[in-house]
């Protein structure tokens, strides 16, 4: 699955063409994030893509999960987000 990286510098607008490209291609993407600047970014980012996405009949929902990754060999706690098309069973 494709892991698109958020800083708190990512463009929300050119974040969300990645992911509505990524998530047509492939289904679902992983989008990861580093501090409460990069989350804000990464969460109006996933807002947008819907909107890019919703002329195609989709939805999408968003799992969060916490995960530890090596940043110049450092260990940091970083937030990845599972986004993918909504379950329409679900509502």
């Amino acid at each position: 699955m494709e892991v698109l990286k958020v800083s708190s510098k990512s463009n929300p607008n050119s974040v969300a063409g990645a992911l509505a490209g990524v998530i047509r291609e492939q289904g679902a993407v992983e989008v990861q994030t580093v501090g409460a600047g990069a989350l804000n970014q990464a969460i109006k980012a996933i807002a947008i893509a819907r909107g890019f996405i919703a002329p195609s009949g989709m939805d999408l929902s968003c799992v969060p999960a916490f995960t530890d990754i090596l940043i110049n060999g450092e260990e940091r706690t970083a937030i990845r987000i599972l986004v993918e098309p909504r379950d329409s069973h679900r509502g």
